[in-house]
């Protein structure tokens, strides 16, 4: 379906609106400062760390230069040193990884409750590329922590996700996929666009460059595990990723490294009554 038709369907389920001059800018990461990032606002995940992907998560594949924050995934080799011959858990049976990248994290760091989140990015489509810009809960384990993909890529599919604790203790998916060559493509993926989330006590809609993606009412997402927890009532920490193949990314075997996942900024804005 094209994003277009998405966007009107959507748009005429949603009864929720946002109006951009209630909002106040509360904090951004501009990207400005050439070296690592801000240690202030974000850490790095280190090794292999979900969804058997392929990459080795280190901090030196995140860095800022001219006024963009990049991470770039590299085919090189990199030794595990936490491999055990035999083993049966993927993150030790592998003797190395044949990718690097990086994960940035606000854990412990920042973390906010309800507003609009922006982000201006551009992303990589190539085979076996896995962006992402995601928000995780604080409190419960996954997924009953909560998660919101504002952004994510993989297989040639654009995704705008959220998702709580189902009744069978996985994931409950509240999901819109959109098929980037709809977009455009190559030459949609060569610029710039915004991605947005508008998140308050009622609604979490997503968007891109202005288009509603997905919208989903609060009250449909609380845990279903008897709990009466809705995770999305409780402070989120983001996370800037590129992931490589794994359960979702697909087959990178083809594609020219490294690849760059280039940000511009993140924006936090909250609500002025």
């Amino acid at each position: 379906m094209k994003l277009i038709s998405v966007f009107i369907l959507l748009l005429s389920l949603a009864e929720h609106s946002f109006a951009q001059d209630n909002y106040k800018l509360v904090w951004a990461d501009e990207f400005n400062k050439d070296g690592m990032p801000d240690t202030a606002n974000w850490s790095h995940e280190k090794g292999f760390v979900r969804n058997h992907e392929l990459q080795w998560y280190q901090p030196e594949n995140a860095y800022c230069k001219n006024g963009l924050l990049i991470i770039e995934a590299k085919r090189e080799k990199k030794d595990n040193p936490f491999y055990e011959e035999g083993s049966a858990n993927w993150k030790r049976n592998r003797k190395q990884a044949d990718y690097t990248s990086a994960c940035i994290i606000s854990r412990n760091k920042q973390q906010w409750q309800f507003g609009r989140f922006e982000m201006r990015a551009r992303i990589d489509i190539n085979a076996g590329i896995w962006p992402a810009w995601w928000t995780l809960g604080i409190g419960k384990p996954w997924p009953g922590n909560g998660e919101i993909d504002i952004m994510e890529y993989y297989r040639n599919m654009l995704l705008a996700n959220i998702a709580c604790l189902g009744k069978d203790g996985k994931a409950e998916w509240f999901s819109n996929r959109f098929n980037t060559d709809s977009l455009g493509g190559e030459s949609w993926a060569r610029i710039f666009h915004v991605w947005r989330m508008d998140w308050d006590e009622k609604h979490i809609a997503l968007y891109l460059d202005d288009q509603l993606l997905n919208s989903v009412d609060l009250n449909l997402l609380d845990n279903k595990d008897g709990s009466g927890f809705n995770p999305f009532k409780q402070p989120h920490y983001m996370l800037l990723n590129v992931a490589i193949g794994g359960d979702n990314g697909g087959d990178p075997s083809q594609t020219a490294f490294p690849s760059r996942f280039e940000v511009d900024w993140v924006r936090v804005f909250r609500i002025v009554e």
